[in-house]
């Protein structure tokens, strides 16, 4: 072939490369509808216009162009998700994040630092997106209670989990995708903390910006968002004081237990005693039953500590109720499972208010044999009209009770049959799977030894840790097929083989020259700088991780034409596609936190521009040093 027609197709790709960035930045058609039409657009351009290799075999045919797909830093992404979504599924982090909350006091700045600095920690080993969805809510309660708006707080969130995530190679799906697309041209693969160094100093000047800059660029958006909620709502609930339990040996302190924060003790049932307040005198005991007052967030919260104590132990009545139900409809329940149907699977938390005329009004929870009659469990009763102290299952309901329910998703969805209670639609929420929360731990801390140590490759590390979530029973398929974003699968995929055609077409080598030639006379540490803010700002229009696929080869050919080690301006795509701060449309992190925070496009211009020059700097001024790269040409 000659070099007309290989000019023509380089041309063709980098016009390609063009339409794609404007496509991807104005998003008049869906993300997916585009990349998947440039794989058309690629597999038809170069089947009628072929690129041969010594042997004539068509290098860039359809199956090497479809090989994204099967990029082992796609499916590293892929699985990572996967995992994430479990740790999310399982509250696996909630503890953590919760007593994070609980230090910070009601100091702005010590709950910036003391929530933040743990996200960045966390964002180096886990993907971003999980851990902005479990800080959120610590997040805005938080700033709800110490007085200040959220949104002076979500978008320092966002920016500290993208530069957390710089530092390692599994911190962010650009550095995984940056990795396969190295190892694809050749070169040694990227190691775990290979990057670490300068990735932690990029880190630290963003983290004093973020903590002490950021919060006050950002304007004072609409605190309306609580308005609407019931979240104040106080239920009447039990919580049974179970062996091994915390709560054994703690005292009331002001009305309220150590380990039950924000809730109020109304009664303390001991066998066949009852204790009112004041109770600063009693200590819990194994089967004390504390009857308590508390918002449904509480008793959420306090599902994920003590997952069985807000599960009363059915008594004898119960279990004699139980029996009669099942006599009585000719039920015959298997002994194959020792869990209640609210104790296994996904399970919803719903409000359901007590029908007029209703059947159940005027009796308690253990003659109607609620939990075997809907096969849920009433965690709380709430009522306006009077203090209550007795126990949950001795109260008797009258209509207009409010229930918190817990119960699996098809149960709960039974109750709009019902003619005793009306399901609050809005009120459902699908509770983490906290029964599972310490073996995704287990599984989740498996995948980051295996691949930090180097005992595993990062994709047989990262596949295997996702399909032990689901084996394990952590996630089910349904679950990890959602936790799988098309956009990124579609997107990478599209971008890797746009980066193939760049590489074989000689258009990244063409477009190296072309920058070294705008550049003339200056050093390599000055074209590391130009080409680390280059893919900073198009990041911004275009995605971190199409920006970091399109740009690696180009940053290794510019290497190779300066005769250097290829690695230091690989590391500059990683950290510039990573500056996604000064648009919502570039990292998913920040998309995240647009409706909690009720933000406004331009906020994150004013926030993240700045932040971008300032890691510019720090990287301009730091990795030259670092690597040893004269700044001007000796």
């Amino acid at each position: 072939m000659g070099i007309e027609a290989v000019d023509l197709q380089m041309w063709i790709t980098l016009a390609l490369v063009l339409i794609t960035i404007v496509a991807f930045a104005l998003e008049r058609l869906p993300l997916e509808v585009t990349a998947a039409s440039l794989i058309a657009v690629l597999m038809i351009v170069f089947h009628f216009l072929p690129v041969l290799d010594g042997n004539g075999e068509n290098q860039l045919n359809a199956a090497k162009i479809l090989g994204g797909f099967a990029n082992p830093g796609l499916i590293t992404v892929i699985a990572l998700l996967v995992v994430g979504e479990a740790m999310v599924r399982t509250g696996a982090l909630e503890g953590v994040a919760t007593t994070l909350h609980q230090l910070s006091g009601g100091n702005a700045l010590r709950g910036l630092i003391i929530s933040l600095i743990p996200v960045a920690i966390v964002s180096s080993v886990l993907n971003n997106t999980p851990v902005v969805i479990i800080f959120i809510p610590i997040i805005s309660a938080f700033a709800e209670r110490i007085g200040i708006p959220v949104s002076r707080l979500l978008i320092p969130l966002s920016f500290a989990s993208i530069l957390g995530g710089m530092t390692t190679l599994i911190g962010s799906s650009t550095n995984l995708l940056v990795a396969g697309v190295v190892t694809d041209l050749g070169l040694a693969p990227i190691q775990f903390f290979d990057f670490f160094v300068p990735g932690c100093v990029l880190a630290s000047v963003g983290l004093v910006y973020v903590l002490f800059i950021a919060p006050i660029l950002i304007p004072n958006r609409g605190a309306m968002a609580t308005q609407l909620t019931s979240e104040d709502r106080q239920f009447i609930a039990q919580i049974e004081v179970l062996p091994d339990s915390p709560l054994i040996g703690d005292t009331v302190v002001s009305g309220t237990f150590k380990t039950l924060p924000d809730m109020t003790v109304r009664m303390i049932q001991r066998s066949e005693h009852a204790f009112l307040p004041p109770l600063d005198w009693v200590e819990l005991k194994v089967g004390d039953v504390i009857v308590v007052a508390a918002t449904r967030k509480v008793l959420t919260e306090t599902l994920s500590r003590l997952p069985r104590a807000l599960h009363p132990s059915p008594t004898r009545q119960q279990l004699e109720a139980g029996e009669r139900f099942h006599e009585e409809y000719n039920l015959n329940p298997t002994n194959e499972s020792t869990s209640e149907p609210w104790q296994e699977g996904d399970q919803v938390l719903a409000e359901a208010m007590v029908a007029p005329a209703a059947a159940i009004a005027g009796r308690d929870l253990e003659s109607i044999g609620f939990r075997h009659k809907y096969d849920c469990i009433v965690l709380g009763i709430q009522r306006r009209s009077r203090m209550i102290r007795q126990q949950l299952t001795e109260i008797r309901l009258e209509e207009g009770d409010v229930l918190l329910i817990q119960g699996p998703p098809e149960k709960v969805r039974a109750l709009q049959e019902s003619h005793d209670v009306v399901l609050m639609e809005l009120s459902q929420r699908l509770l983490p799977r906290y029964f599972h929360a310490q073996r995704a731990a287990l599984i989740f801390t498996g995948v980051i030894l295996a691949a930090a140590t180097g005992l595993t490759p990062i994709v047989v590390a990262a596949v295997t840790g996702g399909a032990a979530m689901i084996l394990t029973g952590c996630l089910n398929v349904r679950d990890a097929v959602r936790a799988v974003d098309s956009r990124i699968v579609l997107t990478v995929a599209a971008t890797l083989g746009l980066g193939l055609a760049l590489q074989v077409t000689g258009g990244a080598a063409f477009v190296a020259h072309s920058l070294i030639s705008v550049l003339e006379g200056a050093g390599p540490g000055i074209i590391l700088s130009a080409l680390f803010i280059l893919i900073a700002l198009v990041t911004n229009v275009l995605s971190n991780n199409a920006s970091a696929v399109l740009f690696t080869p180009i940053a290794v050919n510019i290497a190779l034409v300066l005769g250097l080690d290829p690695m230091a301006f690989v590391y500059a795509v990683i950290f510039g596609a990573s500056c996604s701060f000064a648009s919502p449309i570039g990292y998913q992190a920040s998309l995240l936190v647009m409706a909690p925070g009720h933000y406004r496009f331009a906020d994150f211009m004013r926030a993240g521009t700045p932040l971008i020059f300032v890691l510019w700097i720090t990287f301009s001024l730091f990795a030259p040093w670092y690597y040893n790269l004269p700044l001007l040409i000796p």
